[in-house]
């Protein structure tokens, strides 16, 4: 390492620290990385010049001078985010602390790559209109399902129209309509990676999560770190075989919502408030419970096959899907775990996301947070 590279590596280190744990004195800062209080106070001093970190009131009654605790600014650097989904495109712009500042979302029947790169652009220059020229822009993440070509005959795309996913570099692309750079990652394994920095002091666990979106998807976070694996498709969780109606199956075709609206189509219902998952879906009826209790026996099945593998602690469900109806399936997935045969395993809870639908957008924004500021090792033998 270098002297620069250590500087680099001990700034992100206490801001990593900082979005831990929350608002931290010096003091506290120096015990957690084992710094002199000498140093930490240049450190500290250097992020708050940079309006990463900003003084919080002082912290009275105890012996001696009242600390000062720090905490991030949120105002000290902002990220886009895009998610590209098969049947809607949503932008958000988010603060240093993962705040939600402007968004957009337009529903589409499926995704044309020249009509949604153009939108995008336009969006993002609408949204870094409004705030000063000198804001830190630290980038843009795109968060999207791999390989969307594949999806055509799904989402009834007409043949061919979605083969122009396949040869954009989707990173590339965005970084030249943006003027930012611009990170990808899978839509599911992004919305994982807005649960973990949402929930910072509940990630030192091992957990599986599943994202219930068009398609079903998911993501693995160990060690208290989000998992992507060496090819970036670790918590492809719908590709997980799972056992319903006396046969083997997927469990993509039984807790994705496109399932629910086959079958909705098929009774010759309106899908189309499944774009809005801020309605009220009990007018839906008899398909949506129906799809409900297949989902939640499906995800009972992949929780308990991803539990064999990995000693997870924690299952963690969200989705693009009302609260209501996500507490059923939580619920309805925590019944049907019961009835398994468990021997072997580990116990393990089953509980809700707190994000809901904009995870995966937030989790494109956090991508080149992460990249920017977190505390990684490899930033030790840079300059």
């Amino acid at each position: 390492m270098n002297q620069a590279g250590g500087r680099a590596y001990n700034e992100r280190l206490t801001l990593s620290l900082i979005r831990l744990n929350g608002p931290l004195p010096k003091a506290e800062l120096a015990r957690l990385t084992r710094l002199s209080a000498q140093t930490m106070s240049l450190i500290v001093r250097s992020l708050e010049s940079d309006g990463l970190v900003e003084a919080q009131a002082p912290l009275r009654g105890r012996i001696g001078q009242p600390s000062v605790p720090y905490a991030l600014a949120p105002d000290g650097a902002y990220s886009f985010g895009v998610k590209i989904g098969r049947r809607s495109t949503e932008v958000v712009l988010c603060d240093f602390v993962g705040t939600i500042r402007e968004s957009a979302r337009w529903a589409h029947t499926y995704p044309h790559p020249v009509a949604t790169f153009d939108r995008v652009g336009e969006i993002v220059a609408r949204m870094r209109g409004k705030y000063p020229a000198t804001a830190r822009y630290t980038g843009i993440g795109v968060a999207m399902p791999f390989e969307l070509w594949k999806w055509a005959e799904d989402v009834d795309a007409p043949p061919g129209l979605l083969d122009g996913w396949r040869d954009i570099d989707v990173a590339a692309r965005m970084s030249e309509i943006s003027g930012l750079p611009s990170l990808l990652a899978n839509d599911a394994t992004a919305a994982c990676g807005a649960e973990f920095a949402r929930n910072p002091r509940n990630s030192s666990a091992d957990w599986l999560y599943f994202f219930i979106g068009a398609f079903v998807g998911g993501g693995v976070v160990l060690n208290g770190a989000l998992y992507q694996g060496r090819r970036q498709n670790a918590g492809a969780v719908g590709s997980m075989p799972v056992f319903l109606g006396g046969r083997p199956s997927q469990l993509i075709q039984h807790a994705s919502i496109i399932t629910l609206e086959r079958a909705m189509v098929a009774k010759g219902l309106d899908p189309s408030i499944l774009q809005q998952s801020d309605q009220d879906w009990s007018v839906i009826g008899e398909p949506l419970d129906r799809w409900i209790a297949q989902a939640s026996e499906a995800l009972a099945w992949a929780s308990v096959g991803g539990a064999s593998i990995v000693d997870f602690q924690r299952v963690v469900i969200d989705g693009a899907v009302p609260r209501d109806v996500l507490a059923r399936i939580v619920a309805g997935a925590q019944t049907k775990v019961e009835t398994l045969v468990l021997d072997g395993l580990s116990p393990f809870e089953i509980v809700a996301g707190e994000i809901g639908p904009d995870a995966r957008a937030i989790g494109g924004a956090m991508l080149p947070m992460q990249a920017s500021f977190s505390a990684d090792q490899d930033v030790l033998l840079k300059t």
